[in-house]
């Protein structure tokens, strides 16, 4: 039998053990989607200070290793997930580190809200960690898949003090975009707390950015292959500063390299038929029993009067780009409609005030719960009637895919994986193919204009039930996407076997320090 095909996955987040957005959802079901096709996955994850583990598992240490960090070693543990209903194939690491992970919280202070002062040095700590813990446990991948800027190292790593390492010798490297307005934008001293040598910082150099080092531009420069998370936003973050925040050069230098794969959800887990936090499951044939959830809904977040009004529900980081300026700016007209609205999230506190003053002055129209509550997740896509999603950009989107899923009509701002995943509904109101309410200008009318729509969909039972059966047809699930990611990780190694990054920037520094981009400086980015 030949051997499996091993990838190594490294991420921030995944749930259920630390979630603080889509990327926990994404690693969590990516990782074993992946795992489903018959590929070896060992997901690498910090272990936190109040790192969630389920009461059937538990954690055996496996291994001590020392982290070369900041010119010194630095130790820490590597304990293995034992699950009984876990795959064979599917394993999970996580990295012990009283300094860097011993406190809760992924990114920021759970108490504070502020983002915590050692990220820099912490995530250059775990991206070099799980590579010593590969070692350490004598898993050698095919392939590692990086998420995002706090592992965006790992291809650097790999390309510089790893190329001669005879363990990652035919290991390739795919580095995930999930999100580019947070890159790892840091002080230039950071380059020898992560152990790169000073001669890799110059000018237009794969770590320089506006005289900082930039952890995602190191990681698009060095990875064989680049995945966004939609077809759209593969070409937005190409296309100018609006979207490529600076490093639209950078990204246009590996464009025969970048890829967009759709994000899928998971279904066994968003699934209204066998949902139990639902107050009655239901599915397309039996769409009157929503009627149900929604009145349990209103009652958990005590919205009183008559349930006919429609229910709006969104579940989010309180963050403008989620849409949240655009909310404030029409909050006069939005929350006198007649319609109700029920927010999940936390975030900037301009934010966290905005809504909590909007639910004061409109007790009867208004509900907002602070932080993440995964029952009431689920029973707002089960209970509301439409669920908002005004984003500024978003590289994907999940919430629109399971909203469609619960018969929830999406009303979202036509970005990318919106844009490529909800079929606008027809403006007459009627459904035909559309599964939601789509507005494309990033203004407080145009999401005005598209609320309006949503109510006289709502206003018309007949195109209504339509348009919510339309959704719950369309399949988001994980499988046709995880067989793209399984190509596209053998192409990475392919690519891997072939040489790249590493060889291309010395060809560039033996003709002058030039570096990628024929010499031309990004525009200004996100500090």
């Amino acid at each position: 039998m030949a051997q499996r095909f091993r990838v190594a996955y490294l991420s921030a987040e995944c749930v259920p053990f630390a979630k603080v957005g889509g990327l926990g959802d994404v690693t969590g079901a990516l990782s074993r989607a992946i795992a489903d096709l018959g590929c070896s996955v060992a997901v690498f994850l910090p272990r936190y200070g109040d790192l969630h583990v389920p009461e059937e598992a538990s954690l055996e240490l496996v291994s001590r290793i020392d982290v070369p960090l900041a010119g010194e070693d630095e130790p820490a543990l590597i304990y293995r997930l034992r699950h009984p209903a876990h795959p064979a194939h599917l394993h999970h690491f996580f990295i012990a580190n009283e300094t860097y992970f011993g406190r809760a919280g992924v990114y920021a202070d759970p108490a504070t809200g502020d983002a915590f002062a050692d990220n820099a040095a912490r995530f250059a700590f775990f991206s070099r960690a799980c590579l010593e813990a590969m070692r350490a446990v004598a898993y050698a991948p095919d392939v590692i898949h990086a998420n995002d800027h706090q592992t965006a190292l790992v291809p650097a790593y790999l390309k510089t003090l790893y190329a001669e390492d005879p363990f990652f010798q035919m290991t390739a490297s795919l580095l995930a975009i999930h999100n580019l307005g947070y890159q790892g934008v840091v002080p230039p001293e950071t380059m020898s707390v992560a152990g790169f040598p000073p001669e890799y910082f110059y000018p237009l150099s794969p770590f320089e950015f506006w005289g900082r080092m930039n952890y995602f531009k190191a990681g698009i420069h060095f990875a064989d292959v680049l995945v966004t998370v939609s077809e759209r936003y593969a070409e937005e973050i190409q296309s100018g500063e609006e979207f490529g925040f600076g490093l639209q050069g950078t990204l246009n230098a590996r464009r025969a390299d970048l890829i967009g794969i759709l994000n899928g959800i998971d279904v066994r887990t968003w699934n209204p038929r066998t949902d139990r936090f639902l107050a009655a499951r239901y599915d397309e044939e039996s769409l009157d029993l929503k009627a149900t959830c929604k009145a349990d809904l209103l009652e958990r977040t005590a919205l009183r009067g008559s349930p006919e009004l429609p229910l709006f529900g969104m579940i989010s980081r309180l963050v403008e780009q989620k849409g949240f300026d655009l909310i404030e700016a029409a909050a006069d007209r939005l929350f006198q409609l007649p319609a109700r609205w029920v927010f999940l999230g936390s975030g900037e506190r301009r934010y966290e005030a905005f809504l909590e003053d909007a639910a004061t002055r409109h007790p009867e129209r208004v509900a907002v719960r602070k932080g993440f509550d995964d029952p009431l997740a689920h029973a707002i896509e089960g209970g509301a009637d439409f669920f908002l999603m005004p984003s500024k950009y978003e590289p994907c989107g999940l919430n629109q895919m399971m909203s469609m899923r619960y018969g929830t009509v999406p009303v979202v701002r036509a970005t990318g994986g919106l844009a490529d995943t909800v079929i606008p509904v027809d403006s007459s109101g009627a459904a035909g193919e559309g599964t939601g309410v789509v507005f494309e200008s990033y203004r407080a009318d145009a999401l005005l204009g598209a609320i309006d729509g949503a109510l006289r969909l709502y206003a018309n039972p007949e195109a209504l039930l339509a348009t919510r059966r339309n959704g719950m047809r369309r399949d988001f699930s994980w499988e046709a996407s995880a067989r793209k990611y399984r190509q596209t990780y053998r192409q990475a190694n392919a690519a891997r076997r072939m040489g790249s990054g590493f060889n291309r920037w010395l060809d560039s520094m033996d003709r002058g320090r030039g570096g990628p981009g024929g010499g031309t400086r990004e525009p200004q980015g996100l500090p």
